[in-house]
């Protein structure tokens, strides 16, 4: 894992690559609504691809959502690109497919991963069944098709897939949870439950829209998983954003540790509660499994991604990718993450396609025991912990029954 950190952070590009994706997670953050899953990082390269082609508008739209120079954008992603696939437990990968009456600028062409170029012709249901077939492969089943259809129109499909995996380093018991209030209330839900010696691993901070707690849920393989349950009154957006800055250390966060007796954040507690022997402070945490799958029209956001401009189909927007005038006809991701006793799995695929421009003995002493309950909507955000990129971030609305539809 030392290896995988320094490749992410070793040096001042990577580390200004890893600020740009957390910043198009923050920006993302505030679409978020019911439950869903999203990955920034599934969708950064391939628009960094497209902004090294474009030209025009279409250009400094994505340079502004990339947040670096187009110039650079390609060269960050392969950069990205490397340094995630040398992570343990994720797996990262990008594929272009042109129609074969579309040439392709050989200069932009070779600026991509090796292995990832094919060619397609008018037999548009054998070339999807490879691209959902590809989608598939590369997550591991967990996204079962491409996320794009093909057309007849379509001249191009450029798409990123990212699946991750991680098994706690302290498993979960399950066991029922019935929540007495909140949106929850009344369902009889797949609760998880585990009580460990460190409290610091949950904390508080305060927001200009309301105080979160934050817990993080660490990987065995250097990918956390943290949980941020906000206030009652506050957005989905929001309690996104307060955890991506939480992540990256911009909110400081008070550790459980050092708070004080009481009902000290959105469902945490500080409690002195009977033993019978010393124990050191302890957390004490009470969660829900949870499945959740989204699909997203990067297009209904296109000034988010930078794709106003690149939709138009009056002029080509890609003098760099082809000589034929191209533009966005359809960009989309589907994603998934479960979050489960033993561990966390999570997957993204984005697609872009171009078309022609157009009863206990008797306690004798006291423990302080700081409880975390998180038992309506929360956030999670998914976090290679030594770069603190985001990989995957959500919000959780549905959690698993008990007994749980699946083990």
């Amino acid at each position: 894992m030392t290896t995988a950190g320094t490749t992410l952070t070793g040096s001042r590009a990577s580390a200004e690559t890893v600020r740009a994706v957390n910043r198009l997670t923050r920006r993302w953050a505030p679409a978020a609504q019911d439950g869903t899953v999203f990955s920034a990082t599934g969708v950064w390269p391939l628009l960094a691809f497209l902004a090294d082609g474009s030209a025009g508008p279409a250009r400094a739209e994505l340079a502004e959502a990339l947040g670096v120079p187009a110039g650079q954008a390609a060269g960050a992603a392969r950069e990205l690109l490397a340094a995630l696939a040398s992570v343990s437990g994720l797996d990262a990968a990008l594929g272009l497919w042109a129609h074969q009456g579309l040439p392709l600028r050989e200069e932009w062409r070779a600026g991509l991963p090796a292995g990832t170029y094919g060619v397609f012709g008018d037999d548009l249901a054998t070339a999807q069944e490879r691209l959902d077939r590809w989608a598939s492969e590369r997550t591991g089943g967990l996204v079962e098709r491409m996320p794009v259809t093909l057309t007849r129109d379509a001249r191009m499909v450029l798409a990123g897939a990212l699946a991750l995996r991680t098994t706690w380093r302290q498993p979960f018991d399950e066991q029922p949870l019935r929540p007495d209030t909140g949106p929850w209330q009344g369902r009889t839900l797949r609760g998880l439950h585990r009580r460990g010696p460190r409290p610091d691993r949950v904390g508080v901070a305060g927001t200009p829209d309301g105080f979160v707690t934050a817990l993080t849920v660490p990987g065995d393989n250097g990918i956390d998983v943290h949980l941020v349950l906000g206030e009652e009154r506050m957005t989905p957006g929001q309690v996104l954003t307060a955890g991506v800055e939480i992540v990256e250390r911009a909110l400081p966060l008070t550790p459980g540790g050092t708070l004080p007796h009481g009902h000290v954040g959105p469902g945490l507690y500080v409690e002195q509660q009977p033993t019978v022997s010393p124990e050191p402070p302890s957390l004490d945490v009470r969660t829900v499994a949870y499945e959740v799958r989204a699909d997203h029209d990067l297009l209904s956001l296109a000034p988010l991604f930078g794709l106003t401009a690149a939709s138009g189909a009056d002029h080509g927007h890609f003098p760099g990718i082809s000589p034929h005038p191209l533009a966005v006809g359809q960009a989309r991701q589907s994603a998934l993450a479960q979050f489960g006793p033993l561990g966390f799995r999570a997957a993204a695929v984005t697609a872009v396609a171009e078309v022609y421009g157009s009863a206990p003995p008797q306690p004798r002493y006291e423990s302080t025991v700081v409880r975390a309950v998180l038992d309506r909507p929360f956030a999670f955000l998914a976090v290679h912990r030594d770069s603190r990129l985001v990989l995957a971030a959500g919000w959780v609305t549905d959690p698993t029954p008990y007994p749980p539809a699946w083990a």
